[in-house]
């Protein structure tokens, strides 16, 4: 039966075992703790929104409304990877739901547990190209760990319960709920489905590593003379960065990290080496191109890590630690194989391995061979007289803000963002596998609400910027206090790279400097603080003001405009030859 009353009108008149679609999908959001849903409203998903008013009224789950639908799931993205907990995102039918897939990619190349409701169209109109009718179950199938279409209101309290399960548990991923409008409209009996109380067949997500891999890999660790620790993202993931410190102290083994990793390993210690990869340290690179033994934790041999894959890590043997038993071997074949979270398979190592003397892995000389490298090839941000270098933001931030929370767009100011921030567990947020321009300030935008008492500050370039810049109208509604600071060269940095580098200096599309708006004039447009700053000695000033503001600001820093990012792999060849050290081959 469908009601001609709206559900939040005729709630009264019901039992209290008889509920709408829509109800029973806000009341199991409350259920699995749900504080905040990023959204925009539309004809399909109306009948959810008008349930979700009164719990938002309450404010038992506060609604943040965005000003595009790829806003909310970038937000839900952010706030999920400083939490750890499920982020939730809303949006209508046809454009609406489809505005989301960026989002919702993001969050699947890079692990991160999402939960997106979308409206749909009503049941009989499925399927006759209805308005704003899209097949959103049917287009996200790549780019989702699992979908459902809810058919029956009476389902709505199990499907929201998996989806949180499916979506949090295992290797994370975003979980798609599309509900069409007479389902959020129609009334059924209800019975509450509690968090963690449904078992789905087929899915069981495995978390202890196999007693007796792990033996084969501590016989590899104890025989190894120049091992390396290779830490992703599964590492923030199963929160292990205690464990990794532990492991890499007992054995004496070197940490290098992904851009997914960053923050798994302290990068002040001794033993760190930073990120590997494209535009890693260069003592990573050649640490990786000449180990023994390399120790994969919660990493998946991305290519922007390997460079050539045949040539990655050549002369070692793998022992791979992943959750997800997809990518064990998917990209390179380890000599040992084990699947479990990576946490509960670190904590066995480390309990198996107390009965090994601390002189079974004399790395001594690797470590000196090493610390060489590091002298000889340190990450220095330039300093120029009559510009700023893109790089000294990135350093004057991190001296100034260095247990902030920093989230990135895409291009050559995250390269730098990533070889000059040291940051803690779940502080670095950026879009790594699928590389989203317009990711930083919604990102940023969702990891304040879900941290108001920490800082928080995007790091972004102006071509990046302009994808997403809409959303500072959300940040000043709500008073939402993200610093984003621009490093403004111009150009899309990397694009603009590469075209000098590899494309005989063809600057094809590249140069954003005509139309480039007036950042300061247009933050104060959506009521934001604007700020520039174009002179070396005003940037720490700048930075101090910005971060002492009560509200959100947006800092245009004019940056040397043809500066390049370096370290820089080769295209095509091995991490030993790199571009910007001197050399190409150490």
């Amino acid at each position: 039966m469908v009601p001609t009353t709206s559900p939040a009108a005729n709630e009264t008149a019901v039992s209290s075992e008889v509920r709408s679609g829509a109800y029973i999908l806000i009341d199991s959001l409350k259920r699995h703790g749900v504080e905040f849903i990023f959204g925009y409203p539309g004809g399909a998903i109306l009948p959810v929104y008008d349930a979700l008013h009164p719990v938002d009224e309450r404010g038992e789950i506060k609604h943040i409304l965005v000003r595009h639908e790829q806003g909310a799931s970038h937000a839900a993205d952010g706030y999920a990877r400083a939490t750890g907990k499920v982020g939730v995102c809303f949006g209508t039918s046809g454009p609406g739901a489809t505005n989301l897939i960026t989002g919702i990619a993001t969050a699947h190349m890079d692990s991160i547990p999402m939960v997106v409701i979308t409206g749909q169209v009503a049941r009989p109109a499925i399927g006759t190209d209805a308005f704003q009718e899209t097949d959103i179950f049917g287009i996200t199938l790549p780019v989702v760990k699992h979908s459902y279409v809810v058919r029956d209101p009476k389902d709505m309290a199990r499907i929201v319960a998996e989806a949180f399960y499916i979506a949090g548990t295992g290797r994370p991923g975003p979980v798609l709920i599309d509900v069409p409008k007479d389902v959020g409209l129609e009334l059924c009996e209800y019975i509450p489905v509690e968090p963690g109380s449904v078992e789905i067949t087929g899915y069981k997500p495995h978390f202890e590593g196999d007693s007796n891999k792990i033996t084969e890999a501590l016989h590899l660790i104890s025989e190894s003379r120049q091992p390396l620790l290779y830490v992703g993202g599964g590492a923030i993931t199963s929160g292990a960065h205690a464990e990794i410190k532990e492991l890499a102290e007992r054995f004496q083994i070197p940490v290098t990290t992904t851009l997914m990793g960053l923050g798994a390993f302290d990068e002040h210690h001794d033993l760190s080496v930073g990120m590997l990869g494209m535009h890693g340290t260069a003592y990573a690179n050649f640490a990786v191109s000449e180990c023994d033994l390399l120790v994969a934790v919660g990493a998946r041999f991305d290519d922007r890590v390997t460079g050539k894959l045949d040539e990655f890590a050549s002369e070692a043997k793998v022992i791979h630690i992943d959750i997800d038993p997809a990518e064990v071997g998917k990209n390179r074949a380890p000599e040992v194989a084990i699947v479990g979270d990576v946490r509960h398979v670190l904590i066995e190592m480390l309990q198996g391995g107390k009965g090994l003397p601390l002189s079974t892995t004399p790395t001594g000389d690797w470590l000196a061979k090493i610390d060489a490298w590091k002298q000889k090839h340190p990450m220095v941000a330039p300093v120029y007289e009559d510009s700023i270098s893109p790089q000294s933001v990135i350093a004057e931030l991190d001296r100034q803000a260095p247990d902030a929370y920093y989230t990135t767009d895409v291009g050559q100011h995250q390269m730098w963002a990533a070889q000059f921030l040291k940051n803690g567990p779940r502080r670095w947020i950026s879009s790594a596998g699928l590389g989203t321009m317009g990711f930083g300030m919604p990102a940023a935008l969702g990891v304040k609400v879900a941290v108001p008492d920490d800082e928080v500050i995007c790091v972004s370039g102006d071509a990046s910027f302009q994808m997403c810049l809409q959303e500072l109208a959300t940040l000043a509604q709500y008073n939402i206090a993200v610093k984003t600071v621009i490093l403004n060269n111009g150009w899309q940095g990397m694009v603009r790279q590469w075209q000098q580098n590899f494309y005989g200096q063809r600057y094809s599309a590249s140069n954003m400097e005509v139309g480039m708006p007036d950042f300061e004039l247009l933050a104060k447009a959506f009521g934001v603080k604007g700020m520039v700053v174009d002179k070396p000695e005003d940037l720490a000033g700048a930075i101090a003001e910005m971060i002492a503001f009560d509200g959100p600001v947006l800092l245009d820093v004019r940056v040397k405009r043809d500066e390049n990012c370096y370290p820089m792999v080769v295209p095509g060849k091995s991490n030993a030859h790199m571009m910007g050290i001197g050399q190409e081959n150490e």
